[in-house]
Protein backbone atom coordinates (compact mmCIF):
# COMPACT_ATOMS: atom_id res chain seq x y z
CA UNK A 1 0.00 0.00 0.00
CA UNK A 2 2.86 2.09 0.82
CA UNK A 3 4.41 1.47 -2.30
CA UNK A 4 1.28 2.25 -4.68
CA UNK A 5 0.57 5.52 -2.62
CA UNK A 6 3.89 6.80 -3.02
CA UNK A 7 4.00 6.31 -6.77
CA UNK A 8 0.58 7.88 -7.14
CA UNK A 9 1.71 10.68 -5.13
CA UNK A 10 5.28 10.76 -6.64
CA UNK A 11 7.08 11.27 -3.43
CA UNK A 12 10.37 10.65 -1.97
CA UNK A 13 11.69 7.67 0.23
CA UNK A 14 11.50 9.98 3.64
CA UNK A 15 14.68 8.34 5.48
CA UNK A 16 13.55 7.26 9.15
CA UNK A 17 16.66 8.88 10.83
CA UNK A 18 16.06 12.65 9.87
CA UNK A 19 19.32 13.32 11.50
CA UNK A 20 21.27 11.72 9.18
CA UNK A 21 20.65 14.39 6.57
CA UNK A 22 20.17 17.15 8.64
CA UNK A 23 22.98 20.31 8.42
CA UNK A 24 23.32 23.07 10.18
CA UNK A 25 25.52 25.59 10.60
CA UNK A 26 26.49 25.96 14.05
CA UNK A 27 28.90 28.71 13.39
CA UNK A 28 26.19 31.66 11.68
CA UNK A 29 22.97 30.46 13.71
CA UNK A 30 22.86 32.97 16.89
CA UNK A 31 20.29 31.79 20.34
CA UNK A 32 16.69 32.28 19.29
CA UNK A 33 16.48 34.37 22.28
CA UNK A 34 18.79 36.58 21.59
CA UNK A 35 16.35 38.12 18.82
CA UNK A 36 13.03 37.32 20.69
CA UNK A 37 12.79 34.44 19.39
CA UNK A 38 11.33 31.66 22.14
CA UNK A 39 13.06 28.49 22.28
CA UNK A 40 9.70 27.01 22.19
CA UNK A 41 8.64 29.09 18.98
CA UNK A 42 12.58 28.42 16.68
CA UNK A 43 11.18 24.72 17.64
CA UNK A 44 7.97 25.26 15.66
CA UNK A 45 9.39 26.66 12.96
CA UNK A 46 12.29 24.34 12.38
CA UNK A 47 9.44 21.82 12.76
CA UNK A 48 7.34 23.19 10.02
CA UNK A 49 10.18 22.65 7.93
CA UNK A 50 10.81 18.92 9.08
CA UNK A 51 6.85 18.56 8.54
CA UNK A 52 7.01 19.60 4.91
CA UNK A 53 10.08 17.32 3.98
CA UNK A 54 8.08 14.40 5.72
CA UNK A 55 5.36 15.35 2.56
CA UNK A 56 7.74 13.46 0.51
CA UNK A 57 7.61 16.37 -2.07
CA UNK A 58 11.00 17.92 -1.43
CA UNK A 59 13.99 16.02 -1.72
CA UNK A 60 15.95 19.09 -0.46
CA UNK A 61 14.97 21.96 1.77
CA UNK A 62 17.64 24.82 2.62
CA UNK A 63 16.30 27.42 5.47
CA UNK A 64 17.58 30.69 6.25
CA UNK A 65 16.39 33.07 8.68
CA UNK A 66 17.31 36.27 9.69
CA UNK A 67 15.60 38.50 12.36
CA UNK A 68 16.83 41.91 13.71
CA UNK A 69 19.82 41.45 10.70
CA UNK A 70 20.70 38.03 12.91
CA UNK A 71 20.94 34.55 11.68
CA UNK A 72 18.58 32.47 13.67
CA UNK A 73 18.45 29.27 10.92
CA UNK A 74 21.23 28.21 8.66
CA UNK A 75 20.13 24.70 7.96
CA UNK A 76 19.31 22.07 5.78
CA UNK A 77 17.75 18.63 5.36
CA UNK A 78 17.83 16.01 2.70
CA UNK A 79 19.37 15.44 -0.43
CA UNK A 80 21.01 17.57 -3.26
CA UNK A 81 20.76 14.45 -5.69
CA UNK A 82 19.62 10.43 -5.42
CA UNK A 83 16.78 10.49 -3.31
CA UNK A 84 14.43 11.64 -6.38
CA UNK A 85 10.87 10.22 -6.83
CA UNK A 86 12.22 7.33 -9.55
CA UNK A 87 15.42 6.98 -7.59
CA UNK A 88 16.29 3.47 -5.83
CA UNK A 89 18.00 2.63 -2.66
CA UNK A 90 20.98 2.08 -4.86
CA UNK A 91 21.39 5.51 -6.43
CA UNK A 92 24.44 7.40 -4.90
CA UNK A 93 23.11 9.88 -3.06
CA UNK A 94 24.50 13.51 -1.92
CA UNK A 95 23.40 15.06 1.15
CA UNK A 96 22.42 18.64 1.14
CA UNK A 97 24.26 21.27 2.90
CA UNK A 98 23.63 25.24 3.63
CA UNK A 99 26.39 25.96 0.96
CA UNK A 100 24.82 24.42 -1.74
CA UNK A 101 23.20 26.35 -4.55
CA UNK A 102 19.89 26.08 -5.37
CA UNK A 103 18.05 27.52 -8.81
CA UNK A 104 15.28 30.00 -7.68
CA UNK A 105 13.53 29.93 -10.64
CA UNK A 106 11.10 33.07 -10.43
CA UNK A 107 12.65 34.41 -6.72
CA UNK A 108 14.99 35.77 -9.65
CA UNK A 109 13.02 38.32 -10.59
CA UNK A 110 13.31 40.09 -7.25
CA UNK A 111 16.86 40.52 -8.29
CA UNK A 112 17.00 41.83 -11.60
CA UNK A 113 14.02 43.94 -10.75
CA UNK A 114 15.94 45.75 -7.93
CA UNK A 115 19.01 46.00 -10.76
CA UNK A 116 16.52 48.29 -13.22
CA UNK A 117 15.77 50.38 -10.01
CA UNK A 118 19.26 50.20 -9.50
CA UNK A 119 19.35 51.48 -12.98
CA UNK A 120 16.88 53.94 -12.56
CA UNK A 121 18.52 55.79 -9.17
CA UNK A 122 21.76 56.89 -10.96
CA UNK A 123 19.59 58.27 -13.42
CA UNK A 124 20.64 56.16 -16.76
CA UNK A 125 16.97 54.99 -16.92
CA UNK A 126 13.33 56.66 -16.24
CA UNK A 127 10.85 53.58 -14.92
CA UNK A 128 8.50 55.11 -17.10
CA UNK A 129 9.79 55.24 -20.55
CA UNK A 130 8.79 52.91 -23.21
CA UNK A 131 10.98 50.00 -23.31
CA UNK A 132 11.14 51.45 -27.14
CA UNK A 133 12.90 54.40 -25.79
CA UNK A 134 15.64 52.08 -25.35
CA UNK A 135 15.30 49.51 -27.76
CA UNK A 136 13.44 50.82 -30.64
CA UNK A 137 12.83 47.07 -31.84
CA UNK A 138 10.57 46.54 -29.15
CA UNK A 139 8.33 49.26 -30.84
CA UNK A 140 6.60 45.84 -33.24
CA UNK A 141 2.88 45.14 -33.15
CA UNK A 142 1.50 48.01 -31.07
CA UNK A 143 4.35 47.70 -28.12
CA UNK A 144 5.38 51.32 -28.99
CA UNK A 145 4.64 52.67 -25.06
CA UNK A 146 4.71 49.68 -22.94
CA UNK A 147 6.98 51.25 -20.00
CA UNK A 148 10.07 49.30 -18.12
CA UNK A 149 7.70 50.19 -15.30
CA UNK A 150 4.55 47.58 -17.20
CA UNK A 151 7.17 44.83 -17.65
CA UNK A 152 8.38 44.87 -14.07
CA UNK A 153 4.77 45.08 -12.58
CA UNK A 154 3.37 42.51 -14.80
CA UNK A 155 1.08 44.83 -16.85
CA UNK A 156 3.42 44.67 -20.01
CA UNK A 157 1.05 42.78 -22.25
CA UNK A 158 3.21 40.06 -22.87
CA UNK A 159 2.91 37.51 -20.33
CA UNK A 160 3.82 33.99 -22.18
CA UNK A 161 6.38 33.40 -25.17
CA UNK A 162 4.98 32.90 -28.79
CA UNK A 163 3.16 29.50 -28.64
CA UNK A 164 5.45 26.44 -29.97
CA UNK A 165 8.37 28.47 -29.75
CA UNK A 166 10.92 25.34 -30.01
CA UNK A 167 12.66 25.33 -25.67
CA UNK A 168 16.06 25.60 -26.51
CA UNK A 169 14.81 28.79 -27.37
CA UNK A 170 15.00 29.71 -23.53
CA UNK A 171 18.71 29.96 -24.19
CA UNK A 172 19.19 31.87 -27.28
CA UNK A 173 18.79 35.07 -25.56
CA UNK A 174 18.83 36.79 -28.72
CA UNK A 175 16.36 34.56 -30.79
CA UNK A 176 13.83 34.92 -27.47
CA UNK A 177 14.71 39.09 -28.22
CA UNK A 178 13.56 38.84 -31.73
CA UNK A 179 10.63 36.92 -30.73
CA UNK A 180 9.36 39.40 -28.21
CA UNK A 181 10.15 42.40 -30.35
CA UNK A 182 7.49 40.73 -32.65
CA UNK A 183 4.67 39.48 -30.46
CA UNK A 184 1.48 40.76 -30.27
CA UNK A 185 0.49 42.40 -27.13
CA UNK A 186 -2.46 41.38 -24.85
CA UNK A 187 -2.93 45.09 -23.92
CA UNK A 188 -0.63 47.93 -24.16
CA UNK A 189 -2.09 50.34 -21.32
CA UNK A 190 -1.19 48.19 -18.18
CA UNK A 191 -5.06 46.99 -17.57
CA UNK A 192 -4.35 43.94 -17.82
CA UNK A 193 -2.30 42.12 -14.60
CA UNK A 194 -1.03 38.96 -16.49
CA UNK A 195 2.48 37.65 -14.55
CA UNK A 196 5.17 37.44 -16.90
CA UNK A 197 6.87 34.26 -15.86
CA UNK A 198 9.85 34.43 -18.00
CA UNK A 199 9.44 37.00 -20.72
CA UNK A 200 10.07 40.35 -18.90
CA UNK A 201 13.43 39.50 -17.54
CA UNK A 202 14.53 38.88 -20.81
CA UNK A 203 13.29 42.56 -21.54
CA UNK A 204 14.86 43.99 -18.45
CA UNK A 205 17.81 42.48 -19.56
CA UNK A 206 17.92 43.70 -23.10
CA UNK A 207 17.51 47.47 -21.03
CA UNK A 208 20.34 46.88 -18.87
CA UNK A 209 22.66 45.20 -21.78
CA UNK A 210 21.78 48.80 -23.91
CA UNK A 211 21.82 51.57 -21.22
CA UNK A 212 25.44 50.30 -19.79
CA UNK A 213 26.89 48.31 -22.15
CA UNK A 214 26.94 45.50 -20.02
CA UNK A 215 25.63 41.88 -19.92
CA UNK A 216 23.14 41.67 -16.94
CA UNK A 217 25.43 39.14 -15.19
CA UNK A 218 28.44 41.66 -14.75
CA UNK A 219 26.21 44.05 -13.95
CA UNK A 220 24.91 41.69 -11.23
CA UNK A 221 28.18 41.14 -10.15
CA UNK A 222 29.59 44.87 -10.01
CA UNK A 223 26.60 46.05 -8.05
CA UNK A 224 24.93 43.16 -5.86
CA UNK A 225 27.16 40.10 -6.12
CA UNK A 226 30.85 41.82 -5.01
CA UNK A 227 30.18 44.43 -3.09
CA UNK A 228 27.97 41.92 -1.09
CA UNK A 229 30.73 38.90 -0.92
CA UNK A 230 28.69 36.09 -2.56
CA UNK A 231 30.07 32.78 -3.32
CA UNK A 232 27.48 31.70 -5.99
CA UNK A 233 24.49 34.31 -7.05
CA UNK A 234 24.68 34.29 -10.70
CA UNK A 235 21.76 33.87 -13.35
CA UNK A 236 22.87 30.05 -14.08
CA UNK A 237 26.65 28.89 -12.98
CA UNK A 238 29.80 28.08 -14.89
CA UNK A 239 29.93 24.24 -16.28
CA UNK A 240 32.64 23.29 -13.82
CA UNK A 241 29.93 24.54 -10.80
CA UNK A 242 26.88 22.09 -12.36
CA UNK A 243 28.30 19.16 -10.14
CA UNK A 244 27.34 20.97 -6.69
CA UNK A 245 24.43 22.62 -8.08
CA UNK A 246 21.50 20.67 -6.81
CA UNK A 247 18.88 18.93 -9.15
CA UNK A 248 15.19 19.60 -9.10
CA UNK A 249 13.06 16.93 -9.28
CA UNK A 250 8.89 16.88 -10.40
CA UNK A 251 7.46 15.48 -7.83
CA UNK A 252 3.62 15.47 -6.54
CA UNK A 253 0.46 13.91 -8.07
CA UNK A 254 -0.11 14.01 -12.29
CA UNK A 255 -1.72 17.48 -13.32
CA UNK A 256 -5.17 17.42 -14.85
CA UNK A 257 -7.26 20.09 -16.53
CA UNK A 258 -7.37 23.51 -15.12
CA UNK A 259 -4.24 23.42 -12.96
CA UNK A 260 -2.01 21.55 -15.99
CA UNK A 261 -3.58 24.57 -17.96
CA UNK A 262 -2.27 27.27 -16.05
CA UNK A 263 0.60 25.81 -15.61
CA UNK A 264 1.16 25.53 -19.68
CA UNK A 265 -0.38 29.24 -19.98
CA UNK A 266 1.79 30.81 -17.07
CA UNK A 267 5.66 28.61 -18.08
CA UNK A 268 4.80 27.92 -21.68
CA UNK A 269 4.88 24.11 -21.44
CA UNK A 270 3.75 21.66 -19.99
CA UNK A 271 4.70 19.64 -16.88
CA UNK A 272 7.07 16.98 -19.00
CA UNK A 273 8.96 19.30 -20.76
CA UNK A 274 9.71 21.23 -17.38
CA UNK A 275 10.93 18.43 -15.79
CA UNK A 276 13.26 17.79 -18.94
CA UNK A 277 14.40 21.68 -18.98
CA UNK A 278 15.13 22.33 -14.99
CA UNK A 279 18.13 19.68 -15.20
CA UNK A 280 18.76 20.24 -18.66
CA UNK A 281 22.85 21.48 -18.30
CA UNK A 282 21.90 24.27 -21.42
CA UNK A 283 19.30 25.89 -19.07
CA UNK A 284 21.75 25.55 -15.93
CA UNK A 285 24.51 27.56 -17.60
CA UNK A 286 22.09 30.12 -19.62
CA UNK A 287 21.34 33.31 -18.25
CA UNK A 288 17.65 33.83 -17.55
CA UNK A 289 17.08 36.80 -15.82
CA UNK A 290 13.52 35.65 -14.57
CA UNK A 291 14.33 32.50 -14.07
CA UNK A 292 17.43 30.61 -13.07
CA UNK A 293 19.20 32.68 -10.68
CA UNK A 294 21.50 30.31 -7.93
CA UNK A 295 21.80 31.15 -4.68
CA UNK A 296 21.91 29.10 -1.36
CA UNK A 297 19.39 30.34 0.87
CA UNK A 298 21.67 32.42 3.36
CA UNK A 299 22.97 34.76 -0.01
CA UNK A 300 19.26 35.07 -1.25
CA UNK A 301 18.48 35.80 2.41
CA UNK A 302 20.91 38.34 2.67
CA UNK A 303 19.96 40.28 -0.47
CA UNK A 304 16.60 40.50 1.07
CA UNK A 305 18.15 41.96 4.38
CA UNK A 306 20.16 44.39 2.53
CA UNK A 307 16.70 45.41 1.07
CA UNK A 308 15.21 45.57 4.46
CA UNK A 309 18.53 47.59 5.76
CA UNK A 310 17.32 50.10 3.53
CA UNK A 311 19.72 49.33 0.84
CA UNK A 312 22.93 48.99 3.25
CA UNK A 313 24.98 45.48 3.74
CA UNK A 314 28.02 45.57 6.42
CA UNK A 315 28.51 49.32 6.01
CA UNK A 316 28.35 49.36 1.92
CA UNK A 317 25.61 51.64 0.30
CA UNK A 318 24.78 48.80 -2.06
CA UNK A 319 21.71 51.27 -3.39
CA UNK A 320 19.75 54.50 -2.16
CA UNK A 321 17.00 53.96 0.51
CA UNK A 322 14.33 55.69 -1.49
CA UNK A 323 15.32 52.85 -4.54
CA UNK A 324 13.97 49.77 -2.04
CA UNK A 325 11.00 52.27 -1.36
CA UNK A 326 10.26 52.49 -5.05
CA UNK A 327 10.53 49.04 -5.80
CA UNK A 328 8.17 47.43 -3.13
CA UNK A 329 5.39 50.74 -3.68
CA UNK A 330 2.40 48.88 -4.45
CA UNK A 331 0.98 49.00 -7.97
CA UNK A 332 -2.47 48.33 -8.29
CA UNK A 333 -4.66 47.14 -5.64
CA UNK A 334 -5.27 43.37 -5.07
CA UNK A 335 -6.79 41.68 -8.24
CA UNK A 336 -6.88 38.49 -10.35
CA UNK A 337 -3.58 37.93 -12.13
CA UNK A 338 -4.56 36.70 -15.24
CA UNK A 339 -2.19 34.24 -15.84
CA UNK A 340 -2.27 32.78 -12.80
CA UNK A 341 -5.97 32.76 -12.02
CA UNK A 342 -5.35 33.65 -8.71
CA UNK A 343 -5.18 37.40 -6.20
CA UNK A 344 -2.01 39.23 -6.04
CA UNK A 345 -0.76 41.98 -4.84
CA UNK A 346 2.41 43.71 -6.95
CA UNK A 347 4.54 46.18 -6.92
CA UNK A 348 7.20 47.02 -9.65
CA UNK A 349 8.95 43.57 -9.18
CA UNK A 350 8.01 42.34 -5.61
CA UNK A 351 4.76 40.28 -4.60
CA UNK A 352 3.46 42.00 -1.54
CA UNK A 353 1.89 40.27 1.51
CA UNK A 354 -1.61 41.56 3.01
CA UNK A 355 -4.07 42.04 5.60
CA UNK A 356 -5.84 40.46 7.14
CA UNK A 357 -3.74 37.85 5.23
CA UNK A 358 -1.69 37.32 2.41
CA UNK A 359 0.86 35.65 0.46
CA UNK A 360 3.73 35.94 2.94
CA UNK A 361 1.29 35.25 6.36
CA UNK A 362 -1.59 36.72 8.73
CA UNK A 363 -1.22 40.25 8.86
CA UNK A 364 1.98 40.92 6.35
CA UNK A 365 0.74 43.98 4.52
CA UNK A 366 4.32 45.10 5.12
CA UNK A 367 6.29 42.25 3.78
CA UNK A 368 7.54 41.70 0.15
CA UNK A 369 9.45 39.16 -1.66
CA UNK A 370 9.25 36.65 -4.62
CA UNK A 371 7.96 32.67 -5.36
CA UNK A 372 9.66 30.22 -6.99
CA UNK A 373 8.22 27.84 -8.71
CA UNK A 374 5.41 27.55 -6.17
CA UNK A 375 7.80 25.62 -3.43
CA UNK A 376 10.30 28.54 -3.33
CA UNK A 377 9.84 31.27 -1.20
CA UNK A 378 11.68 34.49 -0.15
CA UNK A 379 11.06 37.02 1.46
CA UNK A 380 11.35 40.18 4.09
CA UNK A 381 8.76 41.02 6.38
CA UNK A 382 9.53 44.50 7.89
CA UNK A 383 7.26 45.03 11.06
CA UNK A 384 8.38 41.17 11.97
CA UNK A 385 11.87 42.87 10.57
CA UNK A 386 13.00 39.29 9.73
CA UNK A 387 14.31 38.26 6.07
CA UNK A 388 13.54 34.61 5.25
CA UNK A 389 14.24 32.24 2.62
CA UNK A 390 12.97 28.06 1.88
CA UNK A 391 14.55 26.95 -0.88
CA UNK A 392 13.52 23.47 -2.06
CA UNK A 393 14.06 21.31 -4.66
CA UNK A 394 10.93 19.71 -5.24
CA UNK A 395 8.87 21.25 -8.40
CA UNK A 396 5.22 19.63 -7.28
CA UNK A 397 2.29 22.37 -8.57
CA UNK A 398 -0.35 20.72 -6.23
CA UNK A 399 -0.54 18.19 -3.66
CA UNK A 400 -0.65 17.51 -0.16
CA UNK A 401 2.33 19.54 0.63
CA UNK A 402 0.60 22.42 0.16
CA UNK A 403 -1.18 22.49 3.93
CA UNK A 404 2.94 22.55 5.11
CA UNK A 405 3.84 25.02 3.13
CA UNK A 406 1.42 27.23 4.49
CA UNK A 407 2.21 25.83 8.44
CA UNK A 408 5.75 26.99 7.50
CA UNK A 409 4.93 30.59 6.80
CA UNK A 410 2.19 30.70 9.29
CA UNK A 411 4.95 29.78 12.11
CA UNK A 412 7.33 32.11 10.91
CA UNK A 413 4.65 34.66 11.04
CA UNK A 414 3.44 33.49 14.32
CA UNK A 415 6.91 33.33 15.97
CA UNK A 416 8.73 35.98 14.97
CA UNK A 417 6.60 39.21 15.99
CA UNK A 418 3.54 39.65 18.46
CA UNK A 419 0.67 41.23 16.97
CA UNK A 420 -0.74 44.14 18.83
CA UNK A 421 -3.50 46.41 19.01
CA UNK A 422 -2.98 48.48 15.81
CA UNK A 423 -3.53 44.85 13.65
CA UNK A 424 -5.04 47.16 10.73
CA UNK A 425 -1.55 48.64 10.32
CA UNK A 426 0.38 45.41 10.74
CA UNK A 427 2.53 46.87 13.61
CA UNK A 428 4.28 44.29 15.91
CA UNK A 429 5.86 44.35 19.19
Amino acid sequence: MKKVLKKVLNTIDVPSDLDSVISIDHNSEVPPESVDISEKGAEEIWQSVLNLYKTGTQPAIELCLRRKGKVVFNRSVGHVRGNGPLDTEYTPKTVATPDTPICLFSASKAVTALLVHMLAEDGSINLLDPVSYYNPEFAQNGKKNITIHQILSHRGGIPGIPPNTPIDVLWNNDEIWRLLCQAKPISVDGDHLAYHAITGGYVLERVIQTVTGKSIQEFLDEKIRQPMGMKYFTYGVEEKTLPVLAENYMTGPKLGFPVSWVVKRALGGDVDTIGQVINDPRFQEAVIPAGNLASTAEEISRFFQMMRNGGEWEGKRICDPLTIKRSIQEYGSLQIDRTMMMPMRYSAGMMLGGNPVGIWGPMSGSAYGHIGLINKMCWVDEARDISCSLLTTGISFVGHHIPSLVMFVNAVAKNCGRITQDEKAGVFA
